[in-house]
């Protein structure tokens, strides 16, 4: 006759099976791979930024000797006025002429510039602090009720 034994075996934490690891192991496990996670992320972000940094600085810098060129292309522009001027007129009036008109034009701009400026004074962001304001009374009035 075989007999046959109901009871089950004990297992003990060295006996543990695949995947039967306890659970503070694989909150450990678990929060060392998202700190590793992070700090790869914010390698590769590092990483991308300096890149895109290096762009932004040549672009930049590309721009800066776009507006000297452009700033010496106006020059060019004022001396071929002048010359075009000086065709039926004496050079100095030519040159006088070209000289009033640049004034205009920047005498313009710079009221221009003034009403802008003037306009976005104080520098603060009125609107928002408005606006938080009244959340802050709103939640005050809400906490006396």
């Amino acid at each position: 006759m075989i007999a046959v034994s109901n009871t089950q075996p004990h297992v003990t934490g060295g006996d543990r099976g695949a995947g039967q690891e306890p659970v503070s192991e694989l909150v450990q496990r678990a929060s060392h791979q998202l700190t590793e996670l992070v700090r790869g992320e914010l390698r590769l972000a590092q990483a991308e930024m300096k890149e895109k940094g290096k762009r932004y600085g040549k672009g930049g810098g590309l721009f800066g000797g776009a507006g000297v060129v452009g700033f010496l292309m106006l020059q060019a522009l004022v001396a071929t006025a002048i010359a075009a001027l000086a065709v039926p007129l004496p050079v100095w009036a030519a040159a006088l002429i070209v000289t009033a008109v640049l004034g205009v034009i920047a005498g313009v701009m710079a009221m221009t510039g003034k009403k802008q400026i003037s306009e976005a004074n104080p520098p603060a962001p009125e609107q928002a602090i408005n606006s938080v304001k009244a959340d802050v009374a709103e939640i005050k009035e809400s906490a006396h009720r």
